[in-house]
């Protein structure tokens, strides 16, 4: 227990990573030094990996799902354009900042619950500064309810509590939200969590093609058949999704080969399944979104 306490306290005692484990206002988050890369490194949050980060390297995208949504992204929207991008979970912004590298004339804003948590990141890792990136406090629902009409090009939701998004962040009422604040051609992307039976998979796809009329699915054929739990990227837009050739060649090309599928094998996966409605939830929380005055 000493040395625990010892790992807290040096938590903001100084600009860049410190490694430990670290009270944030949902519980600890423990940043540990990645073995294989000599600046990377692992954030989890109450003992769940969260997120990954080289500081060498802010292309680098550990997870392969994050490499699904930015691979997704740049075949549907060019490299110079100014995106406006909203993040709803924020972590150690691994996304954020892989877009600020590539996309340097986008504006973005991450969103992330936890306030001491959002300061730790701040603090430990090179992130851009406002009006590059912004990170807000708050929760993700009651700060996407809050925005104006068609005032984002891109809203990525990776929100998890544990190991499961929260229902109330999955509902066809939520998504009605993402779709109004979109601008044209904007694209809704999500990070599904699941299991073998894919039922919530189906249930997301379901519900984000009773919002868009294009969709699109990426994960590995076996997490598509079944066979493992892991990640699917699920995708809606007013413009079709996934048609792109050279989007199909890369995701076969990944660590983890994964294959996409455009709007009609999205509706045959979800043919069957019920959409998510708010009334299998119980209201979320409602949580002052205040801006984290580090930017």
């Amino acid at each position: 227990m000493g040395r625990q306490r010892e790992r807290r306290a040096a938590a903001g005692s100084g600009r860049g990573p410190a490694e430990g484990i670290h009270d944030i206002d949902t519980g600890t988050c423990e940043l540990v030094k990645d073995r294989y890369l000599p600046d990377g490194w692992v954030l989890e949050v109450n003992g769940v990996p969260s997120s990954h980060i080289d500081l060498a390297d802010p292309t680098l995208l550990e997870f392969e799902y994050m490499r699904w949504i930015a691979q997704l992204l740049e075949s549907q929207r060019p490299r110079d354009e100014r995106l406006r991008v909203l993040h709803l979970g924020g972590g150690a912004c691994s996304m954020a900042r892989y877009l600020a590298a590539t996309y340097p004339n986008a504006r973005q804003v991450v969103v992330e619950i936890d306030g001491r948590l959002a300061e730790l990141v701040r603090d430990w890792f090179d992130l851009p500064r406002a009006p590059l990136l912004r990170i807000r406090v708050g929760e993700a629902r009651a700060v996407l309810a809050s925005l104006t009409d068609a005032t984002r090009d891109v809203i990525v939701r990776d929100v998890f509590a544990i190991n499961r998004t929260p229902v109330a962040l999955t509902t066809v009422e939520f998504t009605r939200h993402a779709r109004r604040v979109l601008d044209a051609g904007g694209v809704y992307v999500v990070n599904c969590g699941d299991t073998r039976d894919l039922t919530t998979a189906r249930r997301e796809a379901a519900t984000i093609g009773s919002i868009f009329e294009h969709t699109a699915i990426i994960a590995d054929p076996a997490m598509l058949k079944g066979r493992r739990y892991g990640n699917i990227v699920i995708a809606g837009s007013d413009a079709p999704l996934g048609q792109s050739p050279a989007l199909a060649r890369d995701l076969l090309g990944g660590g983890v080969p994964a294959q996409v599928w455009t709007d009609a094998q999205v509706r045959r996966f979800a043919a069957d399944a019920r959409v998510l409605l708010d009334a299998e939830c119980r209201p979320p929380a409602t949580v002052p979104a205040d801006e984290v005055a580090t930017g």
